[in-house]
């Protein structure tokens, strides 16, 4: 893959990361439809993971009771999930949909960028292991892409 001899410019597969197909929405669209009525619970889980696995994430929460169940993870849980949701419900206009939070996220938050892969990672984790058999190959690809695309949006004020 990538550029053939004489082209240039971008690398293709970097172009495609940013742009989702039909089938790919679509099964988004399924899984996230899926999983978004558990957004709370969801979320919260993908944010314990998040802090497990990468430790470091916990400094943007050190005023939070990260303990399992805490009311506070299930809040930014839900808001995780919800955000989503509207990504989802915006795929081809996600940069406004998305911008107070952009925004939010980049000058009063001041979120390392690689955080929102890390957590991207971590939803993929909790999708699959709540939804086995929605989550074919194809829909974690399309979803992978999908969260990538989030996480592309959301870091965009930090330029």
């Amino acid at each position: 893959m990538g550029r053939g001899p004489g082209e240039s410019g971008p690398d293709p597969i970097w172009k495609g990361a940013k742009m989702l197909t039909d089938a790919e929405k679509k099964e988004v669209t399924a899984l996230w439809g899926k999983a978004a009525g558990h957004g709370e619970e969801y979320g919260a889980e993908a944010l314990e993971r998040l802090f497990q696995a990468f430790p470091t994430t916990k400094t943007y929460f050190s005023h939070f009771d990260l303990s399992h169940g805490s009311a506070q993870i299930k809040a930014h849980g839900k808001k995780v999930a919800d955000a989503l949701s509207t990504a989802a419900g915006h795929f081809d206009d996600m940069d406004s949909a998305l911008s107070a939070l952009s925004d939010l996220h980049a000058h009063k938050l001041r979120v390392d960028p690689v955080n929102f892969k890390l957590l991207a990672h971590c939803i993929l984790v909790v999708l699959a292991r709540h939804c086995p058999g929605e989550f074919t190959p194809s829909a974690h690809a399309a979803m992978d892409k999908f969260l990538s695309k989030v996480a592309t949006v959301l870091t965009s004020k930090y330029r």
